[in-house]
């Protein structure tokens, strides 16, 4: 006998369609879990773009104002698909109307904001988790299963990459429905709190905590029209960010991100480096897992390539027959999966609220050491 969850989704954009993808398909290749998701209503300020929306994906009901999404009975759980400056009103009121809470990365525009949602939610014990998708990537999963098992050895580097150049151009506005993130007031940072935050937290997750920081960042276009004034403006995000740490198990990080480098839409890579063996990933070739084993024989040592499609890799049973690759979108099956998993246990889905605020120190700690040119401790 399977269990409803009744889930309000506010928000309808990019997000809001690959989370509601998830909770889709979840049932169909996960169907031994208790709980299956309902797509009780959709919420967004603009009726007629959310009642496309509720009536492309499947939802019940639509609602203009997400205290009155809250403020029903018949919702479980919502789901937070808004801009960064709407995260914590929203969270700390779904959390005092004892909702369980998905809030799309990162999780505030600051540490302040952050600790405030974690109080939150811990006071009214909701269930609660965030939506840093690229854990649940089955080749990304194998790695933390191979780092754990201690095969790397001690861990010497950790680096990490995420490039895109779709902001190149000077006539792109910043701010409005769909430029945002280009909008410090709505974003609270660029590249640092859009990118690097995946990058981060996969290291934290990976690697274990950051311990300091010193970075730089770089503004190339300084100002732009606002999309819905029309107005030039100061523009008041970082465009690019690269920032060295060292780490809690004194390995150094080198992390980079930009949306500026011409011909990368979506490169975000990771390596990382230890005494027996090192590992790499590259979200392009995301079913592929790349293995250094110093173990190996002289005569065959070398780089490998570990194609993730077998039943006994992390997801993968769930889904075709070996040597059929999945993509981007099943991450967020994956983190729905897990999320229902979650109810059944009782244990947390991680990245929780307090996970996520972790990666917000780190990328306060960055902002703040760019702008005054010193290391910075995570506090």
């Amino acid at each position: 006998m399977t269990k409803p969850l009744n889930l309000g989704m506010i928000g309808y954009g990019f997000m809001g369609r690959a989370h509601t993808n998830g909770y889709k398909r979840v049932g169909d290749f996960f169907p031994e879990l208790q709980y299956r998701p309902v797509l009780k209503a959709a919420c967004a300020r603009n009726r007629e773009n959310i009642q496309k929306f509720a009536d492309q994906w499947g939802y019940e009901s639509i609602e203009t104002d997400w205290k009155a999404l809250l403020a029903r009975k018949d919702i479980d759980a919502v789901d937070i698909c808004v801009p960064n400056n709407l995260h914590k009103e929203i969270a700390i009121s779904a959390a005092e109307a004892g909702k369980m809470i998905l809030c799309e990365k990162p999780l505030a525009m600051n540490v302040a904001e952050g600790e405030a949602m974690c109080q939150a939610v811990e006071k009214a014990g909701v269930t609660n988790t965030v939506w840093y998708n690229y854990r649940r990537i089955p080749a990304v999963t194998l790695a933390k299963q191979i780092i754990d098992s201690g095969k790397l050895g001690r861990i010497f580097h950790y680096r990490a990459n995420f490039l895109q150049d779709w902001t190149i151009s000077e006539d792109l506005p910043q701010g409005g429905a769909a430029l945002w993130r280009l909008e410090a007031d709505a974003a609270g940072s660029g590249v640092t709190g859009d990118l690097l935050a995946h990058c981060i937290d996969t290291a934290i997750w990976l690697n274990g905590q950051v311990r300091d920081v010193t970075a730089m960042t770089e503004t190339f276009i300084k100002e732009r029209t606002h999309q819905l004034t029309g107005k030039k403006q100061k523009v008041g995000i970082d465009d690019a960010c690269a920032f060295l740490c060292h780490f809690e198990n004194g390995s150094l990080g080198l992390f980079e991100s930009t949306r500026y480098a011409r011909g990368h839409k979506a490169l975000y890579t990771l390596e990382i480096n230890g005494e027996h063996a090192s590992l790499r990933w590259d979200l392009h070739d995301l079913h592929r897992l790349e293995m250094f084993d110093h173990a190996d024989t002289g005569l065959t040592r070398g780089w490998k390539s570990i194609h993730v499609t077998d039943g006994d890799h992390p997801y993968m049973g769930k889904w075709w027959v070996p040597g059929l690759a999945i993509g981007y979108e099943h991450s967020f099956v994956h983190q729905v999966a897990d999320f229902l998993k979650s109810l059944e246990t009782g244990e947390p889905c991680h990245p929780t609220f307090r996970d996520a605020l972790d990666t917000q120190k780190v990328c306060d700690a960055v902002l703040a050491s760019a702008a005054d040119h010193t290391w910075h401790s995570i506090g």
